[in-house]
């Protein structure tokens, strides 16, 4: 019995495991279903139509239970980062129909945010940058990422022990029917750490003084060191590594390795780096061969590359020879293929053999064929005429390939001001190895080209004002089309100007106007301007201006400039021919021995300059630019029969406190500046010159001389230089030229008449904030020295006003530069004793 009982049961065993066995390879392999009804339920604010809907889901629709639709259906609602769970049950079968349920809940939305442990301030920073907005849904990943983003942050800023923590409170009692939290963010950066040692172990070859020096970004604690500070950052230090290493290369060292790295707590304020080396063994450039080259000869490449068997190996030299990714325009391998048309060449170095500490080198290269431009098309400018921008580019349909011509085509489209030089982008498309064609797309962002300038303060005795307009992508064909006043016609790339600007003491208005490509089909540019001043004595009587008593100058101007193409074609010669009337009533001072009467300036200007900078006028990374001019009237004295030498041993002769010998002595000068008679010569060049990523340095220098034909003639009251100061014009428009000098008050520096002779030397460091579209600013430190002199005989170019300081520049394409300087003058001005000390210097308009 028994036994029958035990058969039995195993028997009903079997049956109830086939049974389930069969039941779970349907569902394995799925049954099909039709949907019949698809309800919404849990914690949800969207309506169950809206939920279907995005789930893919519909009544009627063919299913497989499990199946695909289901899975795709889930990742539809996940995808939408809406809800914190979501779940699709089969509710029952009727049938071949299924009826399922979708079950989910809302992430909660943010109601509140608090921050602890940050300056007011910074918080704004923080909200923007993470999106913690009211509203936004709470993720788990945007309390993560808000957590890591801040913790990075701060790491950054030398706070190594920074602990971020990110709380969330569900809202109860709450009258909206929405889930909502309130988040609590606490940030504890702790004490700012700082680096006290980096050692280095393994190191006999190169000292540990020169592998710090290696690091670049990493620095130990020096209260000498100004601009690298001692904070570690992680980012920083990695690159270091790769730095310290590169030192090695570059002594024969190729396989230099670190072994480790760490980082020791001192305590909360300190750290020190430990760093292990293995620096292997030395090696030297054996046989350096050229493979596949058939363009260029093996010398031709040796000339490039520079590299001569049993010197010591290089291999950071070795591939800045070949392509030097921190200069575009470098003379290397790459560049000499790539200037020639080969844009789908490749070089590579490939060592051979290193016995013997002897590496023996192969530069194999794949040089392809000739590609030429086939569309090079221009975007994104809205305002800017076709034809301004193409008329720019060095690269045409047709053309051979030259990455040169690519690159300075972006630096001269920079250069004209129109676009937003950071922005500037080549892109090449279709490019075709096998039939050897390319095509470049330039994208432009325009930015405002014109400005306004509208101020007023008090300066000179009295209140200024100044109204000025600058069109500097005007239209002058336009100027009669109603429609093209947006608010002024605008796209040909030319550049009107008007200023305007009175006190009670002076008036001055001007007039000027540049086509910069005269006919449209050569770099002619045309020039012109219109001027006229008045200016009035000051009455002690009153306090204010005698109208009897002006000096008036109208002037007038045409010039040309053409850009050269020898000795290359960056350079420009430019002429111009200018007319100024200086008329006197009744206006005596130092400078004019005569009241009343006038004097005519026609002169010539001839200059050459040359202009490389790099892409962005505003704030240049490189390059230079320099001009010499020489400004010249015609020699009156060699043919106007006047004898200059009696008149000048008649006017020595005469007593200036008389008042008949002061009436002759006024005949006597007018009659000597009737027709101004003189030559003036300058120089001035700024080089540009990168040390670190944008931290650019300036260095300076002018030059500028006045003399004259005839000494018995003398040197001209006009023309002068007056050094000291901002820089800008004041309310003495008597025709002087007006250097700046910071640390020291306007034209302080010179000789009340202004002197005949100056030199100047200049140093910045500058460092931009923001290079946006919008706004360009940039910090600056200064050191600069320079002097004038009243003759050559005096001349010392070594004796010189120095002075040291710091600035800020913000540029705005509506408004211009604007700017602020605080100088310190070292040496003491004329009539003084001590050092002149601090001045303030706000500078508006001026050059860059």
């Amino acid at each position: 019995m028994k036994t029958y009982i035990k058969q039995l049961f195993t028997i009903l065993i079997l049956i109830i495991s086939s049974v389930v066995v069969a039941q779970q390879t349907s569902f394995n392999n799925g049954k099909s279903y039709i949907l019949e009804e698809v309800t919404v339920t849990g914690n949800t604010n969207f309506s169950e139509t809206t939920i279907v809907s995005f789930s893919g889901l519909r009544k009627g629709q063919e299913i497989i239970i499990p199946g695909e639709q289901i899975s795709n259906a889930l990742k539809k609602l996940w995808a939408s980062k809406l809800f914190s769970s979501i779940d699709i049950y089969l509710i029952k079968t009727e049938g071949n129909k299924a009826f399922l349920e979708i079950n989910l809940a809302d992430l909660p939305e943010l109601n509140t945010l608090e921050i602890q442990g940050i300056k007011k301030k910074k918080k704004e920073d923080v909200i923007k940058d993470n999106n913690l907005t009211k509203g936004v849904k709470v993720t788990e990943n945007l309390t993560t990422t808000t957590r890591n983003y801040l913790t990075n942050k701060y790491k950054k800023d030398g706070y190594l022990n920074t602990k971020v923590t990110v709380n969330t409170t569900e809202v109860t009692n709450d009258s909206i029917a929405k889930s909502r939290v309130n988040m609590l963010v606490y940030i504890d950066k702790g004490e700012k750490v700082k680096i006290d040692k980096i050692t280095f172990n393994g190191n006999e070859k190169i000292s540990s003084k020169k592998l710090r020096k290696a690091m670049k970004n990493t620095k130990k604690k020096n209260f000498l060191r100004v601009f690298k500070r001692s904070k570690y950052i992680e980012e920083n230090y990695k690159e270091d590594l790769v730095s310290i290493i590169d030192k090695y290369k570059e002594n024969g060292y190729r396989d230099a390795r670190i072994i480790s790295d760490s980082i020791i707590y001192k305590d909360k304020k300190n750290i020190s780096l430990n760093i292990t080396l293995e620096e292997g063994e030395q090696y030297k450039f054996g046989k350096i061969t050229f493979v596949g080259n058939s363009v260029y000869t093996d010398e031709q490449l040796q000339t490039i590359l520079r590299i001569k068997e049993g010197e010591t190996y290089n291999g950071v030299e070795l591939r800045k020879r070949i392509a030097d990714d921190t200069k575009p325009d470098a003379l290397d391998l790459t560049n000499l293929y790539q200037n020639n048309g080969y844009l789908f060449s490749s070089i590579n170095p490939v060592e051979i053999s290193a016995e013997g500490n002897v590496i023996d080198m192969e530069i194999r290269i794949s040089e392809g064929k000739p590609a030429y431009f086939n569309n090079v098309s221009v975007t994104g400018n809205d305002r800017t005429n076709d034809h301004v921008i193409y008329r720019e580019l060095r690269t045409k349909p047709g053309q051979l390939y030259s990455k040169a011509n690519v690159i300075r085509t972006i630096r001269e489209l920079g250069q004209l001001g129109f676009f937003d030089a950071q922005l500037l982008t080549p892109d090449f498309k279709n490019m075709n190895p096998n039939e050897g064609t390319v095509d470049l797309e330039y994208t432009v962002v325009e930015r405002g080209s014109s400005q306004i300038e509208l101020q007023g303060g008090y300066g000179g005795g009295g209140f200024i004002g100044t109204l000025g307009l600058s069109f500097n992508n005007f239209s002058i064909k336009d100027i009669f089309k109603k429609e093209a006043y947006k608010p002024v016609p605008m796209g040909d790339g030319q550049t009107l100007a008007l200023r305007l600007q009175a006190s009670q003491f002076f008036q001055t208005y001007s007039f000027s106007f540049s086509e910069p490509w005269l006919g449209g089909k050569r770099p002619v540019q045309l020039s012109t301007s219109l001027s006229h001043t008045r200016q009035f004595l000051y009455d002690p009587t009153t306090g204010g201006a005698n109208k009897d008593k002006r000096f008036n100058i109208t002037g007038i101007s045409v010039g040309i400039a053409k850009r050269l193409k020898v000795p290359d074609d960056y350079f420009t010669l430019s002429q111009s021919v200018s007319f100024q009337h200086y008329n006197l009533k009744n206006y005596n001072t130092g400078l004019f021995t005569f009241g009343d009467g006038y004097s005519n300036n026609l002169s010539y200007t001839i200059g050459l300059s040359r202009n490389n900078l790099f892409t962005d006028p505003i704030y240049p990374e490189g390059g230079s630019s320099f001009s010499i001019s020489a400004k010249m009237s015609l020699p009156y004295s060699l043919f106007n029969n006047v004898d200059y030498e009696a008149l000048k041993e008649e006017r020595d002769a005469l007593d200036p406190t008389d008042a008949d010998d002061l009436i002759r002595l006024g005949e006597i000068d007018q009659e000597r500046y009737n027709w101004l008679e003189f030559y003036k010569v300058k120089f001035k060049g700024d080089w540009y010159t990168r040390i670190v990523k944008k931290l650019v340095v300036k260095s300076g220098l002018e030059f500028g001389f006045l003399g004259a034909y005839n000494s018995d003639r003398g040197v001209i009251p006009f023309e002068r230089f007056f050094l000291g100061g901002d820089g800008l014009g004041n309310y003495s428009l008597d025709g002087r030229e007006v250097i700046q000098l910071r640390g020291y008050p306007n034209q302080s520096l010179s000789s009340q008449d202004g002197g005949t002779i100056y030199n100047k030397f200049s140093l910045e460091l500058r460092y931009p904030i923001t290079l946006g579209a919008q706004a360009k600013i940039y910090g600056l430190m200064f050191a600069e020295g320079g002097a004038s002199f009243d003759n050559f005989r005096d001349y010392n170019p070594f004796d010189l006003n120095r002075s040291a300081g710091f600035g800020l520049r913000i540029f705005m394409p509506a408004f211009g530069l604007l700017g602020i300087d605080f100088g310190h003058g070292f040496d003491a001005i004329s009539g003084t004793t001590l050092k002149n000390g601090w001045e303030t210097h706000f500078i508006i308009g001026q050059q860059f």
